[in-house]
Protein backbone atom coordinates (compact mmCIF):
# COMPACT_ATOMS: atom_id res chain seq x y z
CA UNK A 1 0.00 0.00 0.00
CA UNK A 2 1.65 3.26 -0.80
CA UNK A 3 1.41 6.22 1.85
CA UNK A 4 -1.14 8.18 -0.24
CA UNK A 5 -3.50 5.18 -0.45
CA UNK A 6 -6.91 5.14 1.31
CA UNK A 7 -7.60 2.93 3.62
CA UNK A 8 -10.27 1.20 5.25
CA UNK A 9 -11.10 1.53 8.70
CA UNK A 10 -13.03 -1.47 9.02
CA UNK A 11 -10.38 -3.84 6.83
CA UNK A 12 -7.54 -2.25 9.50
CA UNK A 13 -10.01 -3.51 12.38
CA UNK A 14 -10.92 -6.89 11.09
CA UNK A 15 -6.83 -7.95 10.77
CA UNK A 16 -6.22 -6.66 13.76
CA UNK A 17 -8.96 -8.77 15.18
CA UNK A 18 -7.90 -11.81 12.94
CA UNK A 19 -3.88 -11.13 14.43
CA UNK A 20 -5.67 -11.27 18.05
CA UNK A 21 -7.80 -14.11 18.02
CA UNK A 22 -7.47 -15.74 14.42
CA UNK A 23 -5.88 -19.09 16.15
CA UNK A 24 -8.65 -19.32 18.40
CA UNK A 25 -11.43 -18.72 16.05
CA UNK A 26 -9.97 -20.88 13.64
CA UNK A 27 -10.25 -23.76 15.89
CA UNK A 28 -13.74 -23.02 16.27
CA UNK A 29 -15.76 -25.03 14.16
CA UNK A 30 -18.35 -23.86 11.75
CA UNK A 31 -21.85 -25.49 11.02
CA UNK A 32 -22.13 -28.66 8.73
CA UNK A 33 -22.28 -27.21 5.40
CA UNK A 34 -21.58 -23.46 6.10
CA UNK A 35 -18.20 -22.88 4.58
CA UNK A 36 -19.15 -24.86 1.47
CA UNK A 37 -22.36 -22.44 0.97
CA UNK A 38 -20.39 -19.28 2.04
CA UNK A 39 -17.61 -21.01 -1.09
CA UNK A 40 -20.52 -21.05 -3.26
CA UNK A 41 -21.89 -17.98 -2.77
CA UNK A 42 -18.28 -16.19 -3.45
CA UNK A 43 -18.52 -18.08 -6.15
CA UNK A 44 -21.44 -17.12 -7.96
CA UNK A 45 -21.08 -13.44 -6.77
CA UNK A 46 -23.88 -13.11 -4.38
CA UNK A 47 -22.53 -10.28 -2.48
CA UNK A 48 -26.12 -9.11 -1.02
CA UNK A 49 -26.48 -12.96 0.88
CA UNK A 50 -23.14 -12.41 1.71
CA UNK A 51 -23.93 -8.59 3.54
CA UNK A 52 -26.94 -10.57 4.50
CA UNK A 53 -24.68 -12.75 6.44
CA UNK A 54 -22.36 -10.39 8.11
CA UNK A 55 -25.50 -8.42 9.35
CA UNK A 56 -26.75 -11.48 10.80
CA UNK A 57 -23.60 -11.86 12.36
CA UNK A 58 -23.08 -8.70 14.05
CA UNK A 59 -26.81 -8.14 15.51
CA UNK A 60 -26.67 -11.66 16.87
CA UNK A 61 -23.00 -10.52 18.02
CA UNK A 62 -23.98 -7.37 19.59
CA UNK A 63 -27.17 -9.13 21.51
CA UNK A 64 -25.21 -11.21 22.64
CA UNK A 65 -22.34 -8.49 24.59
CA UNK A 66 -25.35 -6.32 25.50
CA UNK A 67 -27.01 -9.53 26.96
CA UNK A 68 -23.46 -10.63 28.62
CA UNK A 69 -22.53 -7.01 30.29
CA UNK A 70 -26.20 -6.39 31.25
CA UNK A 71 -26.16 -9.99 33.18
CA UNK A 72 -23.21 -8.23 34.81
CA UNK A 73 -24.14 -5.00 35.45
CA UNK A 74 -21.85 -3.42 33.19
CA UNK A 75 -22.18 -0.73 30.31
CA UNK A 76 -21.63 -2.50 27.69
CA UNK A 77 -19.46 -0.76 24.70
CA UNK A 78 -19.20 -2.12 20.83
CA UNK A 79 -16.21 -2.94 19.96
CA UNK A 80 -15.81 -1.00 16.49
CA UNK A 81 -12.58 1.59 15.09
CA UNK A 82 -12.90 4.39 16.87
CA UNK A 83 -13.15 6.96 14.04
CA UNK A 84 -15.97 5.61 11.74
CA UNK A 85 -19.49 7.01 12.17
CA UNK A 86 -22.69 5.06 13.26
Amino acid sequence: MTANAPTNPYAEWFEQLRAEYGDQLSAMPLPDGLPEYLHQLVQTGDEEAIKFMLRLAWQLGAQVGYAAGSRQGEQVSVMRPDHLKA
